[in-house]
């Protein structure tokens, strides 16, 4: 306990037994809630790759699972001091002022040392786990060393890149099975079947200037397909009365989506 309580800041509520469950911004009902709508399945005999592991609660859930093996994917996060950079960013905006991103504060970014991986570390250590953890950008990594994976998860990480058709290039070809992408989304008044993106210049999305772009349904598919997936698909998005009240009410609606991209074989049941 004293050792979760030490790190500072979790962003995922981890349950490592004995009644200690890590306090994470996003509850351990949240977070199995998210879990369910995903329908992995079993995935006995499966592969699983985790893009923006994070602190690690799908990839233990996918080990959990049954999955052979599984790889704990990140960079961006392990290299910030998130207990620092979270209060800077509270303290900026309790004063009204823009949020930097942090990895133009030297203060809090430091990749060479990996703070942002502690949370992970520990409970990787709690829990015994046997998930592979790999330290590197999807853009610029050599994904000929990862291999391909039957299952892959891009869970909250599109609408953070810069480059997303990029980025979902480089997920289909470590992808021989399924990927399954979750991500910020819109619905756009007049425009459901046109597809088209959002560009954020800075923090206005959450106060955070890592998000820059959301997307409505029609530009995801669109560009999982461009992207090399033979068959995509929504999984989950928000019901369409309410979507369409709110788009035509306010030009656009936000939500959070979650499709399915295929590269042969079929998807995990």
């Amino acid at each position: 306990r004293a050792r979760v309580a030490d790190v500072g800041f979790w962003w995922h509520s981890i349950d490592l037994g004995d009644g200690v469950v890590t306090p994470g911004a996003k509850s351990r009902a949240w977070l199995e809630g998210e879990l369910a709508r995903l329908e992995l399945g079993d995935l006995h005999g499966k592969s699983v790759l985790d893009i923006g592991a994070y602190d690690g609660f799908y990839s233990f859930a996918a080990e959990r699972l049954g999955a052979e093996r599984v790889v704990a994917f990140d960079q961006y996060v392990w290299s910030a001091d998130m207990p620092g950079y979270m209060r800077y960013r509270d303290e900026r905006m309790a004063a009204g002022l823009a949020v930097e991103p942090v990895e133009a504060l030297p203060e809090f970014w430091r990749p060479d040392e990996l703070p942002g991986r502690r949370p992970f570390d520990l409970a990787h250590e709690a829990l015994g786990s046997r998930v592979e953890v790999v330290v590197g950008d999807l853009l610029d990594y050599d994904l000929g060393k990862l291999g391909t994976f039957d299952v892959v998860l891009y869970l909250g990480v599109l609408y953070h890149v810069r480059h997303p058709l990029l980025a979902l290039e480089r997920l289909a070809s470590v992808t021989r099975g399924t990927a399954i992408i979750e991500t910020q989304a819109e619905v756009f008044r007049f425009s459901e079947r046109l597809p088209l993106s959002r560009f954020i210049e800075g923090d206005e999305l959450n106060h955070d200037p890592s998000n820059w772009w959301t997307f409505n349904a029609a530009a995801l598919l669109s560009m999982c397909r461009a992207a090399g997936f033979e068959r995509a698909e929504m999984q989950s998005r928000p019901g369409r009365g309410r979507r369409r009240a709110s788009a035509m009410l306010r030009g656009s609606a936000p939500y959070r989506a979650v499709l399915r991209a295929s590269k042969g074989g079929t998807a995990p049941t």
